[in-house]
């Protein structure tokens, strides 16, 4: 079964590329430009994993994974938390609020794909 992926970012440059990106690998591919869309989607689409970018307008990455994790119904579902924040405090924030993993912009388009498929274990 072709695994689905939620692009969650307020650049359309960022969410044009990895939705190219994600869509060549053969995954599903949903996109929302802010928090509020993301919670949306996330009930509409039913991801597997989640592309999340932090700094976004109405709710913040931060707060996005904070409610989806609060809910037990979404405790399977895999947070990829990406930000210009790099800072060791911002790295320990996200994992802290759940996150599976965070990458930090720039980023290299091939490793987050792998980071991707080996998360989803899509060979």
């Amino acid at each position: 079964m072709t695994k689905k992926i939620l692009i969650v970012d307020d650049e359309p440059n960022i969410v044009i590329s990895l939705e190219f990106l994600m869509k060549k690998e053969g995954f599903a591919v949903a996109v929302a430009c802010d928090g509020e869309e993301a919670l949306a989607k996330v009930v509409s689409f039913a991801p597997d994993l989640i592309l999340l970018d932090v700094m976004m307008p109405k709710k913040s990455g931060f707060e996005v994974c904070e409610a989806l994790r609060a809910d037990p119904a979404k405790a399977g579902l895999l947070i990829v938390m990406l930000t210009a924040k790099g800072r060791d405090t911002e790295v320990a924030k996200g994992l802290a609020m759940g996150a599976d993993a965070y990458v930090t912009k720039p980023f290299s388009t091939k490793e987050l794909v792998a980071r991707v498929k080996t998360m989803l274990a899509v060979a």
